[in-house]
């Protein structure tokens, strides 16, 4: 059987999660895929989960209640667990709004779990509002939606927190660059 510190020396780095989590809008989507093109120009096995590519194909048959919620994060989880036993580096964008459920895949993923909090504002990520989304949900077209009608529990001690709503892109994903760098590497 195929070790992990094995996969790792084969690979040239280190591998686990970076779980990116904050309100809509707050930049998870652009900072996971700007992280994930750094690290596969330096050669590195990584990928990334967007929570409305999975909500799309493979979470379809779920809402957005509290249950349904919990278990999308439940299920993202598990497949990042997957993607970090087998070597690669699972870069994460999902709002997954309760404490509690990020805690639970903390617990399942041990020490390849790296939360990341992206803590731009509710006014910021409404300002942006890239999808038109707070505005529905304003209006009553869109229910249970997460910092309006739906809470968001932000992470109490995450491993790195990126003000996205102060810091430019450059800036956030400069930060998330060094930090991924410096768990992740061998050297």
């Amino acid at each position: 059987m195929i070790t992990l510190e094995q996969r790792w020396r084969a690979a040239g780095h280190k591998s686990g999660i970076l779980w990116l989590t904050g309100l809509s809008g707050a930049g998870k989507t652009t900072l996971a895929q700007g992280l994930d093109q750094a690290l596969f120009e330096r050669g590195w096995r990584s990928g990334v989960l967007d929570g409305d590519a999975l909500r799309k194909h493979f979470s379809a048959d779920l809402g957005f209640s509290k249950a349904d919620r919990d278990e999308n994060v439940r299920r993202v989880g598990e497949t990042a667990i997957v993607m970090a036993e087998t070597g690669c580096i699972a870069i994460v964008a999902l709002i997954s709004p309760y404490a509690a459920t990020r805690a639970q895949v903390r617990a399942r993923a041990g020490n390849l779990f790296h939360e990341i909090y992206l803590s731009g504002t509710l006014a910021v990520c409404e300002g942006r509002d890239p999808k038109g989304l707070y505005a529905k949900a304003r209006s009553g077209m869109i229910a249970n939606y997460t910092g309006l009608s739906d809470p968001y529990e932000p992470p109490e001690a995450p491993e790195l927190a990126l003000d996205t709503g102060v810091m430019t892109v450059g800036e956030s994903l400069g930060r998330l660059l060094g930090y991924a760098e410096g768990v992740f590497g061998l050297g």
